[in-house]
């Protein structure tokens, strides 16, 4: 999957901030507890989403249901400023009703919509794993062929997604991108 300069430098960086808030010193999962307090504390936080869109965006971190991701997908290949109105996305996203309650106090700000739209991004690119990763340099040319034969029908997928992406931010009233 092909991500925008904006959303690959943001993509590690809301990963850090997660796993920063997962474990206490003991090593005790604590997350729940320190993004709801995370939660409470949008009011300031408020004050940070132009500058680091990542320590605010994690307060929406599992708030978000994705039902069109070819959408989304297209949408990380944009830069910051090219994103579409929050609206528009409403047919691939759907915010968990606690989530909903802190996107609706968001959008009062001149720049919540962004900030919803960016951690909306963030949330999908961290639930998705990191192909590079996933693959496995054993050297066995069969496994290297079944690999590459999987990434021909996953660049295909990807294509096709990215193509009834475009198509739908056209119908939204935005230009193709080539």
């Amino acid at each position: 999957m092909r991500t925008s300069a904006f959303f690959g430098q943001l993509r590690s960086a809301y990963a850090s901030e997660i796993d920063d808030m997962t474990f206490d010193s003991e090593g005790k999962n604590v997350l729940n507890q320190r993004l709801a307090q995370r939660r409470k504390e949008l009011g300031f936080l408020r004050q940070m989403m132009e500058l680091s869109p990542e320590m605010v965006s994690v307060v929406f971190h599992q708030g978000f249901r994705f039902k069109n991701p070819a959408l989304i997908e297209h949408l990380l290949t944009l830069e910051s400023d090219e994103f579409p109105d929050w609206d528009t996305l409403s047919d691939a996203v759907v915010l968990e009703p606690w989530a909903r309650q802190l996107a609706d106090e968001l959008c009062k700000e001149p720049m919540g919509e962004w900030l919803l739209t960016v951690a909306a991004g963030l949330e999908y690119l961290f639930a998705k794993p990191d192909r590079a990763a996933a693959h496995d340099d054993s050297g066995d040319e069969d496994e290297d062929k079944d690999r590459h034969e999987g990434e021909d029908e996953e660049e295909k997928a990807a294509r096709e997604r990215e193509e009834a992406g475009q198509d739908w931010m056209v119908e939204q009233g935005f230009d193709r991108k080539e």
